[in-house]
């Protein structure tokens, strides 16, 4: 992980380079499309405000469990609201990677479904929500919270070897769009394991202390000062207005788990934060070049503000 907030702001910038290159390089492509410039901004804009909107709603209607009624209508659901992930993202970063990205948020949520499949635990389909990310109904209450920690820690697991396929794509082709996928499917994966309800982290590290949501909502606090992100902050803010039920539980045994398990689960935990955290590393000095000679190339001062 970033060692200093310059170092994720760097980091990130990489990503955003390697994005409007992309972007840049599809809109070049289509020369009567220049004209229209304004337009596209505008939708952008448009687009980054209903994202805000669509945070908030998504998390108040999907804790109030509404939000997959409300979205699963026919057995399409998943594509259709796939096809609408992939139309807002390739707004502002063009068809190719917003494909890849959705189908990495599809790797991530399969995982939480197979170990719900696994366990007995009836499973929805996964609906997409753009700029959220995915939900996938649980139709069922885990037995424990071992269970829970079991299906929350699937989709960052299976979601890991989707990035991972894309980094040893990156590495044999060179390919910067392959290299940028890996390191999106890293961050996303590694930003769901924040030890924070209702995030991934939040399910699991119930079973291994409880304390350790504490450590999450400090952790958050500081990822949240230097990233600045809406989004963390209303799964922050969400998270505290649910902490006392989270700890409590839904039963009263429901934290009653045999040492080994919550030992296994600990380990677990710890190794897939650092080995997200080690593809990050090996990501960012590709995506480093990238940047530098997209600003060398034209100019982006913007890249380095």
């Amino acid at each position: 992980m970033p060692g200093s907030p310059e170092d994720l702001e760097r980091r990130m910038a990489n990503l955003r380079a390697v994005a409007q290159h992309h972007a840049q390089g599809r809109e070049s492509a289509d020369q009567p499309r220049r004209e229209d410039a304004a337009k596209p901004s505008a939708w952008r804009k448009r687009l980054a405000s209903l994202g805000s909107i669509g945070v908030v709603l998504a998390f108040v209607l999907g804790k109030a469990k509404l939000i997959v009624p409300l979205l699963k209508v026919t057995k399409l659901s998943t594509l259709l609201s796939m096809f609408v992930a992939v139309w807002a993202y390739a707004l502002f970063w063009g068809l190719p990677f917003a494909l890849g990205f959705v189908l990495l948020i599809f790797v991530h949520e399969l995982g939480h479904a197979l170990v719900m499949q696994q366990q007995g635990i009836r499973a929805g389909a996964p609906v997409f929500i753009p700029f959220v990310g995915a939900v996938i109904a649980m139709k069922g209450l885990p037995r424990n919270a071992y269970v829970e920690a079991l299906v929350g820690i699937g989709g960052p697991i299976l979601g890991s070897v989707g990035a991972l396929f894309c980094l040893i794509v990156a590495a044999a082709t060179g390919s910067e769009f392959w290299y940028a996928l890996a390191y999106t499917g890293f961050f996303l994966n590694l930003f769901n394991l924040l030890p924070v309800s209702p995030l991934d982290g939040g399910r699991i590290v119930g079973v291994i202390s409880r304390w350790l949501w504490v450590v999450g909502y400090a952790v958050g606090i500081v990822v949240l000062i230097v990233t600045r992100s809406p989004i963390l902050f209303l799964v922050l803010l969400l998270g505290l207005f649910s902490l006392g039920r989270t700890i409590r539980g839904p039963r009263e045994d429901y934290f009653k788990v045999e040492p080994a398990k919550r030992i296994s689960m600990g380990i677990a935990y710890f190794a897939l934060l650092g080995l997200l955290a080690l593809g990050m590393q090996v990501t960012d000095r590709p995506l480093t070049e990238v940047r530098e000679n997209a600003f060398e190339e034209s100019g982006w001062s913007s890249l380095t503000d």
